[in-house]
């Protein structure tokens, strides 16, 4: 069964500024930041922008996947290196982030994910390529 998605979706800003509040607010993103990796988000007017600081990982070993509302962050070392460690966090939005056109990029261990508010994407669930 296919779930329906708004197609011209607009943005409930009061709902966004009380998800982003109780976002930062929650203790397990602290928790998370410290055990897994530091995640920030930032707001312009034209995009939002998800910062990871990634820096005991190469780009080819990071992945970017979202899914509906969902936006979640792999990190994987290769066996090779030591210590071999896998991390992960998921950000769940209050609207489809699959709506929407997204890019990312990667620089000096910093992952930059960046979310348009204005230009649509493919509406699909997919992963995000790194330059």
């Amino acid at each position: 069964m296919k779930k329906k998605h708004p197609q011209n979706q607009t943005f409930d800003f009061a709902l966004v500024e009380k998800w982003l509040e109780n976002y930062f607010l929650d203790p397990l993103t602290s928790y998370y930041d410290q055990t897994q990796f530091q995640i920030d988000l930032f707001e312009t007017a034209q995009e939002w922008i998800v910062e990871a600081i990634l820096s005991d990982f190469e780009a080819s070993n990071i992945r970017v996947y979202i899914e509906e509302k969902k936006l979640t962050i792999l990190a994987n070392n290769p066996p090779l290196y030591l210590p071999h460690h896998q991390r992960s966090r998921s950000i769940e939005f209050p609207f489809y982030i699959n709506e929407q056109d997204i890019s990312a990029a990667f620089t000096n261990g910093i992952l930059e994910i960046f979310i348009s508010k204005t230009k649509k994407g493919t509406g699909k669930n997919r992963y995000i390529t790194l330059p």
